[in-house]
């Protein structure tokens, strides 16, 4: 039997094929999971469709802007009826203005704050108050962070604060679901070319410092991060919860 025979799970944050999201959704279906997909604004609907389709003509497409409460009732309102329940939640969901990624960090405005960490961090809390109710025999969250969390990463700015908030996030809400056995954990990855990490400047500059530096003189694939997706969803991970696990080919253990 596969892992994930008879879970059901809710992606939020596919874009496009090079996507994460997309990546560790593929691992979760092939692992035997049934999901349903979010997408936000019409930009990127086709994609959305056209990718999940690939899981069956009946596989529940959904559009969802994470900053209105009443999209993720209903949402999850929709999920409840046709599934009866929820294993498996992917909260893949960043955003940051243009102009707060270029610059100095301490010139962000407050707009520009409130908007990156609403979208990129409390969306995990809301996702997450309004999938609970679903998970009756437990589940697992997770959520996709990066190193500049950690550490200060140029041009990164904003998003980096964003994301340690949803570290932090990540780890209260281990605490508070933990009773329900619910896991919540984050996948810190190194950097992958995708929709959103073109849109940070100096990016293929990162990329290439990474496959400098990193112990294993290379970059992770989004395989091996919807590999690592598998394994945190997985009864494998049944007793890891309020971690953030680095998947970024040894980086983050390098000081020099």
């Amino acid at each position: 039997m596969s892992q994930l025979t008879g879970k059901f799970g809710i992606v939020f944050g596919v874009a496009n094929r090079r996507s994460i999201a997309w990546a560790i959704a593929q691992s979760w279906a092939k692992a035997g999971a049934k999901l349903a997909f979010t997408y936000q604004g019409e930009r990127v609907k086709d994609n959305v469709e056209e990718l999940a389709g690939a899981f069956g003509p009946h596989t529940l497409i959904l559009p969802c802007d994470v900053t209105k409460d009443e999209d993720i009732a209903r949402v999850f309102d929709t999920v409840g009826a046709k599934f009866g329940k929820l294993h498996l939640l992917l909260h893949s969901v960043a955003f940051a203005p243009k102009e707060a990624l270029e610059g100095k960090f301490m010139n962000t405005s407050r707009e520009a704050f409130q908007i990156a960490h609403d979208v990129s961090a409390y969306s995990l809390v809301a996702l997450s108050r309004a999938a609970a109710p679903l998970m009756t025999e437990g589940g697992s969250i997770l959520g996709m962070s990066y190193y500049g969390a950690e550490k200060v990463v140029p041009h990164y700015n904003v998003m980096g604060v964003a994301k340690a908030s949803l570290e932090s996030c990540t780890r209260y809400l281990a605490y508070d679901l933990g009773p329900q056995k619910i896991r919540v954990n984050c996948i810190s990855a190194g950097p992958v070319n995708t929709l959103a990490a073109r849109g940070i400047a100096g990016f293929l500059d990162m990329f290439k410092q990474y496959e400098t530096r990193s112990p294993l003189k290379r970059n992770v694939t989004a395989e091996e991060l919807g590999a690592t997706g598998l394994f945190l969803a997985s009864d494998g991970a049944a007793a890891i919860t309020g971690q953030v696990l680095y998947v970024d080919c040894g980086y983050q253990i390098m000081g020099m």
